[in-house]
């Protein structure tokens, strides 16, 4: 495939042909991606998007104190790997404290999305006099953190919204063997750590900063340096190791652009227990026993560990139903159960058709799953077929199966929320609530039956963090699909002219959560809606109108004179492009790219009826 990379670059149409690059790029080995990010880096992104101007392009500028001409061409494909368009700045050599602390810099300049300081051991072993200590390490350690700080605090004011990137400092043997007393190389080690765990404490702070933990890369086999490149080309961390952080800020800009998963959907012969079912039987497969077996219980444990943190868990496996129940039912040694999964889909019909189905059953875009198989065909089908589906081939190792699924990060979030914990148990609701719906003749009687609720107010602290990761995850109701974090939420809660309101929903079933979320802002006599989001799990039950109306009518008994609403077009957010107008907005100007609406004062859209419906908008005028 790489191969194929070169030829629309020597053909000079890799700018045009570039939303085929993800595909191109998916089955390639660590080695073949390396070469794929030397060709993508020779393309210029202003011609990519000029091809398709709607390409997610996050701007990253690169600073930090050693070499790091390798981590251009791994950005790159990383990015690329998600169908994104990296627009890369790179800063000068060891320029990372002006590039950060002078407001006035070109790093700043660039308006970043992401501005990475790449900061390697070298930055604490260039300012040791000779002979050292560990005092003396401890002393430039602390130096370099509070400038590291600093640079932090000036970041968080220069570039608003943006997210600096910071990582862990590697403790290189050659400079703990310069010591000879173990208790002095004891020492170093803690006083090392203790700084690496400062910078990992700046990412609690919930400031726009994340720190990339180097640890668990180093720990996976990757060197930390190669000892030639750093002595003679002053690039300190290995290639290896800045193609594995690459990964995780490919990763970080995917989470960001709204790329999370929400399903697991795992193929069961030789992917969750070893052995065909249907050949071997219930008691034939290898689930615990013998070191095979082992593997199984292993993978089980971790896809169930990811379960408790609100991934909803599917079987699509090629069987017949009635054993594959029965197993996960009765097996003593299964880690995984039934209940675990939300939906098991256990036939001999293709498997990317019932990842369709069970989309559409969990009210959820292919985009939102993550499919797991042993088997090449069945992998490549699905992701032919269903190109937005994030593929995981586990291959017939099963001791390798926990890492090959954990690779990417298909699933992190910048913070868990109660509403994470809560979802499978609310994805079950929604079964039943499907069940409920099949006995009424018609979808009007059904919502008259179903006594939903909505309560409408102004978020709260312990809120911000549900509200930043609908920004984040939700793509289809989201009018902007404009992307916040928590601390850009807390400052939207802050500011006078701004209001941040929270939608909770819960019928006879149970409670749905925090559904919902409107973002306004007043300017005189005009209300503007500047983003209005709804979860996929309660689409097309009123609940959206009955929002809106309120929204209406309280900026209005407020004196408000008109209400105005923009809607941004994505790939994705396609189905509510007429939300608005529908709702008796007229429309003030539109082009293919966004439109802004306006109501005025007047008569209000009817509520509607079946919904009960709480609001507060807090006491002050916005």
């Amino acid at each position: 495939m790489s191969e194929a990379l070169a030829a629309l670059l020597r053909q000079g149409v890799l700018a045009e042909e570039y939303p085929a690059v993800r595909a191109l790029l998916a089955e390639l080995s660590d080695e073949e991606l390396v070469r794929a990010g030397r060709l993508l880096a020779r393309v210029d992104p202003a011609a990519v998007l000029a091809a398709h101007p709607g390409t997610p392009a996050p701007v990253i500028a690169v600073t930090g104190h050693g070499t790091l001409s390798a981590l251009i061409p791994a950005l790159t494909v990383e990015l690329a790997r998600h169908g994104l368009l990296a627009r890369l700045h790179q800063g000068d050599f060891d320029g990372w404290v002006f590039d950060l602390v002078d407001p006035a810099s070109g790093l700043y300049a660039a308006r970043p999305d992401f501005a990475l300081c790449v900061l390697d051991p070298a930055v604490v072993e260039d300012e040791l006099p000779l002979p050292w200590r560990v005092a003396d390490v401890e002393r430039v350690l602390t130096e370099k953190l509070d400038l590291v700080e600093r640079a932090a605090e000036v970041f968080a004011g220069a570039a608003e919204g943006a997210t600096l990137v910071l990582n862990t400092l590697p403790l290189p043997r050659s400079l703990a063997a310069q010591l000879l007393d173990l208790g002095s190389r004891s020492r170093l080690g803690v006083v090392w750590r203790e700084a690496n765990a400062r910078l990992l404490r700046l990412a609690e702070r919930g400031s726009g900063v994340v720190t990339v933990d180097l640890d668990p890369l180093l720990a996976g086999g990757v060197a930390a340096q190669d000892v030639r490149q750093s002595v003679y080309a002053k690039a300190h961390l290995s290639d290896g190791l800045l193609t594995a952080y690459a990964r995780e800020v490919g990763q970080l800009a995917r989470r960001t652009a709204g790329g999370v998963k929400k399903v697991l959907a795992l193929d069961l012969d030789d992917t969750v227990w070893g052995g065909v079912l249907g050949e071997v039987g219930a008691e034939g497969i290898e689930v615990a026993g013998g070191y095979r077996g082992e593997a199984f219980r292993r993978f089980q444990r971790v896809v169930r560990q990811l379960a408790s943190q609100g991934v909803l868990l599917a079987a699509v496996s090629k069987n017949d139903r009635e054993p594959v129940v029965k197993t996960l039912r009765d097996h003593p040694e299964l880690t995984l159960r039934e209940p675990d999964f939300v939906q098991i889909r256990a036939n001999w019909r293709p498997k990317h058709e019932n990842l369709v189905e069970l989309g559409a059953d969990l009210n959820l875009a292919p985009d939102s799953f993550v499919f797991v198989d042993d088997s090449a065909f069945e992998c490549g089908l699905v992701r032919r077929e269903l190109p937005g589906v994030a593929v995981v081939r586990v291959g017939e190792e099963p001791a390798l199966h926990v890492e090959r699924l954990l690779r990417e990060g298909w699933f992190d979030v910048p913070e868990l929320t109660s509403e994470d914990l809560a979802r499978p148990a609310r994805y079950r609701e929604e079964r039943a609530r499907r069940d409920f719906l099949h006995t009424f003749d018609s979808l009007d009687g059904y919502l008259r039956e179903l006594d939903l609720s909505v309560a409408v107010g102004p978020a709260e602290a312990a809120q911000f963090g549900r509200v930043s990761q609908l920004t984040l995850r939700t793509n289809q109701f989201n009018l902007t699909t404009e992307r916040l974090g928590s601390a850009e939420v807390r400052a939207l809660v802050e500011d006078p002219a701004a209001r941040v309101l929270t939608v909770a929903a819960g019928d006879r079933f149970g409670d749905h959560g925090l559904v919902g979320a409107v973002l306004l802002r007043r300017e005189a006599e005009v209300l503007h809606i500047e983003n209005f989001l709804l979860s996929c799990r309660v689409f097309s039950r009123g609940i959206e109108q009955a929002v809106l109306h309120a929204v209406l009518r309280h900026a209005f008994e407020d004196g408000a004179a008109e209400v105005r609403a923009v809607y941004r077009r994505s790939a994705k957010n396609g189905k509510v492009a007429d939300f608005y107008p529908r709702a008796g907005f007229e429309t003030v100007e539109a082009d293919d790219a966004a439109a802004v609406f306006r109501y005025a004062a007047g008569p209000l859209p009817a509520p509607a009826g079946h919904i009960r419906l709480t609001a507060h908008f807090g006491e002050e005028t916005p």
